[in-house]
């Protein structure tokens, strides 16, 4: 096979945010000139401030600014572009873009787009699987769609079902069916989301696993009819489809199942005429069984632990094949060295549903000196920076913190204090929920399948049970905030203890952040700090709950950026701690505390009551309104449905009554706070 260079000096990346930076990082290592796209809502990011050149698309929305082929293949050619990096997400498995670049004489890094649309359409995609010995997933593919036959399949194979996109990928469009009666809701439902998500309402059907493994290998073709596999990754932790940690290679593969598992992948990129970086996607049943599962036709997101574990940058392996350069290296020289694991950094709040999270990051970095890890341990792609906005308009993920290690035990051990040490502050975000899964028995224990988060829900978000040097250390940080409103002075500038001029006795009140106005007083944990002088140690004393009586010396210094020591009886430990308004946060490898803190005669025991309205959790767009005003509705029923940042989210009803008056009507965009819709509660 011959194949023409396509050599070219100006790299154009048509994606945004941390993909973007990433690759950037390796074009300009390579030693070509980099080009950013933006969007209005981007005009300041960081991968416009990072680019050689930068280009406006358009407004915020994606469909006019990073979904514009039109707009993205001007902005090449404004710049003198001879390639484009699609990332992920956007165009990058649009094969219609493919051929408009082909037209203008740009290449495309990636598969062409006959590959894209070989394995776009999931239906044709698994005939093709068929015919290359691939193993298949019992379920339906077929073109025929109406509503009564896809019920009819479903029957036939047999609950429970998955319903998935055709044309879609990342949760979008997907629901586990688990009955009939259930099936016309869920369909209905995955049809709105996939049209809304790809434009293509087309449904596919497979049997729902009940306890399988998500493992997916990394292939890499080049156009000279060379394959190889680059090994696998394990990215069974999962949460309504979408990918929360991901780790390489494989915890429990064999060496006979690891080929048996690359060689098939190899074969599926190889039967569609593939080239570059694809990862074909296996379910992997508890006797080991696999089957395929879909093949993404670009650079996965997790792809760095792949990186870690080889010594290979998989975008310096997309943009040699796309010059016509061969492989790099063939499979004998490829190796596994030690282990590695991905967490992403989302801008959600796991305790509200994980709803999306918007504003201003006030301070975001990763004190990896303080946490006494190294660079070579330790990778952190990000989008953002310090001060950057994190709006409305695109996917909520901020960054993605990779580890390496010796084994696994070393690599979790890595990822558990690299969480702990990272710094987030001013949105909300998923850390402490990341580092409850990386410190989970279970996890750990290797007891891994895809419902791995929906199982364990009742310890991942159980009650926070305090101990006594977490009281005392949160008690110390409150201490050091009313030090600072006596004083001009900043208490922080100094490492021999707060100095304060206030009475000698200060009583602080300490409890869980979702308990501030219960009335249970074993809540509430009261602590009397007290020393003669501004150089000597507080002496602390606690009250209620399990600390009852508990008496305790106690010093604070503060340490780099919001590294703090705390210093107990003699027990120094050095922990990270910031304060968010009057919720005390303390971080530490094993894992996150946050305790409300207030003067005791400032706390609040009043009883919640049901609200009579009914705001906004994010911005967002109303999708559809689910009862009438005035309609009768049950604690807990479905009430509307609001999209944002490609998923939807159900607003339900807060107590039993009916609602008044809706605010918005489908199709209306709200901001976070707005009130949707005024309820009367049952008296």
């Amino acid at each position: 096979m011959t194949t023409k260079m396509n050599k070219f000096d100006t790299l154009l990346i048509a994606n945004r945010g941390e993909i973007a930076c990433r690759v950037m990082r390796t074009a300009r290592r390579m030693g070509l000139k980099t080009v950013a796209v933006y969007s209005d809502a981007d005009a300041n990011a960081r991968h416009v401030r990072e680019a050689d050149e930068a280009v406006r698309l358009g407004p915020a929305s994606a469909r006019e600014s990073y979904l514009n082929v039109d707009a993205v293949i001007e902005a090449a050619k404004r710049t003198g572009s001879g390639a484009i990096h699609p990332g992920y997400g956007f165009l990058s498995e649009n094969g219609a873009f493919v051929k408009a670049l082909d037209q203008a004489g740009i290449t495309f890094v990636g598969p062409p787009s006959s590959a894209i649309a070989a394995m776009g359409d999931k239906s044709s995609a698994k005939a093709r699987m068929h015919n290359a010995g691939v193993p298949l997933v019992p379920g339906y593919h077929g073109d025929e769609q109406g509503d009564d036959l896809l019920r009819a399949e479903a029957d036939k194979i047999g609950y429970p079902v998955m319903l998935k996109a055709s044309a879609g990928g990342g949760g979008k469009g997907m629901r586990v069916v688990e009955s009939g009666d259930a099936f016309q809701a869920a369909l209905d439902g995955c049809r709105r989301e996939s049209k809304a998500a790809f434009g293509d309402d087309r449904m596919l059907i497979e049997k729902y696993l009940v306890q399988p493994r998500h493992v997916e290998v990394q292939v890499f073709c080049d156009s000279h009819g060379n394959g190889v596999y680059l090994f696998e990754r394990d990215c069974s932790v999962q949460r309504r489809h979408q990918k929360v940690l991901e780790e390489a290679p494989a915890p429990g593969m064999t060496p006979e199942l690891r080929r048996e598992m690359g060689e098939a992948a190899v074969r599926a990129a190889q039967e569609i005429h593939y080239v570059g970086a694809g990862t074909v996607e296996f379910l992997l049943d508890v006797d080991g069984s696999f089957f395929f599962m879909e093949m993404n036709t670009r650079l996965q997101v997790e792809h760095p632990v792949t990186e870690m574990i080889t010594g290979q940058d998989l975008v310096e392996w997309q943009l040699r094949v796309a010059m016509g350069e061969p492989l790099p290296l063939n499979q004998e020289e490829l190796t596994i060295t030690g282990h590695s694991f991905e967490a992403r950094l989302y801008a959600e709040d796991p305790e509200q549903d994980f709803l999306p999270a918007t504003g201003t990051l006030e301070r975001f970095a990763l004190d990896l000196a303080g946490a006494g890890l190294a660079s070579d341990q330790v990778r952190l792609d990000s989008g953002v920076e310090s001060g950057d906005v994190v709006s409305m308009h695109y996917d909520p993920m901020l960054a993605k913190l990779i580890v390496h290690g010796i084994d696994r035990d070393a690599a979790l051990a890595t990822l558990n204090r690299a969480l702990a040490a990272l710094d987030v502050q001013g949105v909300v975000t998923n850390r402490a929920f990341l580092q409850r899964l990386a410190t989970h028995p279970g996890f750990k224990n290797l007891d891994l399948d895809t419902r791995f988060i929906e199982r364990n829900e009742a310890t991942l978000f159980a009650p926070k049970a305090y101990r006594l040097e977490e009281y005392a250390s949160a008690a110390l940080i409150g201490l050091g905030q009313l030090a600072r409103e006596c004083e001009s002075d900043s208490p922080w500038d100094r490492h021999d203890g707060f100095r304060l001029n206030a009475p000698h006795t200060i009583r602080i009140a300490l409890c869980d952040p979702a308990r501030v106005q219960d009335v249970d007083s074993d809540a509430v944990v009261v602590v009397e700090g007290t020393r003669e002088s501004d150089a000597d140690p507080w002496n602390l004393t606690l009250h209620g709950g399990n600390v009852e009586g508990a008496t305790l010396t106690a010093r604070l210094q503060q340490l780099d950026g919001d590294a703090v020591a705390v210093t107990l009886n003699g027990h120094r430990r050095r922990l990270q701690a910031r304060r968010d308004g009057h919720v005390v946060v303390l971080s530490d490898p094993a894992g996150e505390t946050r305790l409300f803190w207030r003067r005791i005669d400032a706390i609040d025991h009043g009883h919640h009551e049901a609200e009579s309205t009914l705001t906004a959790p994010m911005h967002g767009t109303v999708v559809t309104l689910l009862v009438a005003p005035e309609q009768r509705v049950e604690k807990g029923m479905p009430l509307m449905v609001m999209e944002a940042m490609k998923m939807e989210h159900t607003m339900t009803a807060p107590a039993d009554g009916f609602v008044e008056v809706f605010h918005f009507a489908a199709g209306d965009t709200v901001g976070q706070g707005d009130v949707l819709l005024d309820f009367a509660a049952d008296a």
